[in-house]
């Protein structure tokens, strides 16, 4: 019995962790709204420099937002939206140095490296943060 009770002590805390850990999944458009937070934007440009972008993140069916210097460039892709997935990898064939509103991304899934979808981009539409902050 003595045994016991640290085991059942010690399940719990591991049953419980989950709950406690995991976070609440913010809708897409929250999502993107939280992640701009604090910043405005600007006019909407055909084309980003591909040397410089240091990241992307997939807001699920909604956009891709790349990252350039503090600068967050929002692509709301003209058609394939739907296919987007936080967990899927972005797939770019391009001879150019640049990315563009003319291009195509094809979404491969993480896992399976299977292809999942593709996405046609739209303009890509700067938020940088506001003055004074």
């Amino acid at each position: 019995m003595r045994h016991l009770i640290p085991a059942l002590i010690a399940a719990a805390a591991v049953a419980a962790a989950p709950a406690a850990t995991a976070r609440e999944k913010l809708a897409p458009e929250a999502e993107l709204a939280k992640l701009l937070e604090g910043r405005v934007a600007g006019e909407p440009q055909h084309c980003i420099p591909l040397a410089t972008a240091r990241s992307s993140q997939i807001i699920d069916k909604t956009a891709i937002v790349y990252k350039v210097g503090s600068t967050y460039w929002v692509n709301r892709p003209k058609a394939g939206a739907e296919s987007l997935d936080d967990d899927d990898i972005l797939v770019l064939k391009t001879s150019g140095s640049q990315l563009c509103s003319i291009d195509t991304l094809e979404l491969h899934d993480r896992a399976s490296r299977m292809y999942s979808g593709f996405v046609s981009l739209g303009e890509f539409v700067p938020y940088r943060k506001a003055k004074g902050e």
